[in-house]
């Protein structure tokens, strides 16, 4: 049996580019050989697309760009099923592709925008399809549609960049409604960049105008006391669901320096719930994924409150694959090793297509 070519795409005009290089470098080293033959495009912080032929640690380290590269597109014509590369002299060449695999994080990444464009080619990708893609990535769209089927959210107000020219009236409208401490966050960003807490009203102004550095809409939330956890899942109808893992950060709230940078955070793999709990979670991480129309893979992450009540933070569809993400890991614990991943990932999206 002839091996199937995955084009793995990573970088991006991100604020998380740099998480998505490590993530790809995971990604590529696991993907089984004797299965694929793998080609790797790498997208620039000023969005070039760019065909990487070089080694996966220069991905990882960031120093690809000093490598090999060709400019290149992914073509929206379906019957070139793949990217069109030029040369220096001005030749193209067609890099005909099996599947992308799009190791990408945050704006352009995961929130929809990239997965139209795989979806005009009609080539198919690993991951959730566009309109999941830009629900689960806009955190006030992930509040109205989940609570709409009956998942427990934070209590919380949308804020729009327009409301900074009335902010007074604003925020006196986020304390009537909600309580402190409040979480500001950036509605469509990921990997908590660009969030805050705030314990008063200076506190909360500075934290909005802050996060409208990374996003024009945002959404205030209500904080919650609790535990925050994670579950995996993969599939498209019938699914993996994962046990449940549980975070101890470091810092005040599992923020970017907990998941990335900081070897102080902990976690627990399973969680220090009771059997009946994590069961619970893990129920309502699957009636999410279903609700939200989630395929391919996501990580649903929550809070279990000190009261016990199980509360939905979000989900991301394109989960971070770092050597110390927690979607691996989980997906470890439950049996399924990071090639095994990889092919399961790949497999879901042809099938999706009906390949």
């Amino acid at each position: 049996m002839s091996k199937l070519t995955v084009a793995v795409i990573f970088g991006g005009k991100s604020n998380e580019h740099d998480i998505s290089l490590i993530s790809a470098s995971h990604i590529i080293n696991s993907i089984p050989r004797d299965k694929y033959d793998v080609i790797t495009i790498g997208i620039t912080k000023d969005g070039r697309w760019l065909r990487f032929e070089g080694e996966t640690e220069s991905i990882k380290n960031g120093s690809w760009l000093d490598g090999k590269t060709t400019p290149c597109v992914l073509s929206p014509d379906p019957t070139d099923c793949g990217f069109i590369s030029i040369d220096e002299n001005g030749n193209a060449q067609k890099i005909k592709v099996d599947c992308v695999f799009p190791a990408l994080h945050g704006k352009n990444g995961e929130d929809g925008s990239i997965q139209g464009l795989f979806q005009l080619s009609q080539i198919p990708y690993v991951g959730c399809d566009m309109i999941s893609s830009a629900c689960c990535m806009d955190k006030e769209f992930t509040h109205r549609i989940l609570e709409s089927c009956g998942v427990k959210m934070a209590k919380w107000v949308s804020v729009r960049q327009n409301d900074v020219k009335a902010l007074d009236e604003k925020l006196s409208e986020i304390e009537a409604k909600l309580q402190y401490p409040l979480f500001i966050k950036p509605s469509r960003s990921g990997s908590s960049v660009g969030i805050s807490k705030a314990y008063n009203t200076e506190q909360l102004r500075q934290g909005i105008m802050s996060a409208f550095e990374h996003d024009s809409k945002l959404v205030v939330e209500q904080g919650l006391f609790g535990i925050e956890c994670e579950c995996a899942v993969m599939g498209n109808d019938e699914l993996i669901v994962s046990t449940i893992g549980e975070i101890a950060p470091a810092n005040d709230f599992y923020d970017f320096e907990s998941k990335y940078n900081d070897p102080t955070e902990q976690t627990f793999i399973p969680a220090r719930f009771s059997e009946e709990k994590i069961e619970e979670i893990r129920k309502t991480a699957e009636k999410s994924y279903r609700g939200i129309g989630c395929e391919g893979l996501s990580r649903v992450d929550f809070f279990l409150t000190d009261d016990g009540e199980v509360v939905l933070n979000e989900i991301n569809t394109l989960p971070g694959h770092t050597p110390i993400s927690m979607y691996p890991k989980l997906m470890e614990y439950a049996g399924i090793d990071a090639a095994e991943e990889m092919d399961r990932l790949i497999t879901l999206a042809l099938k999706r297509e009906g390949r």
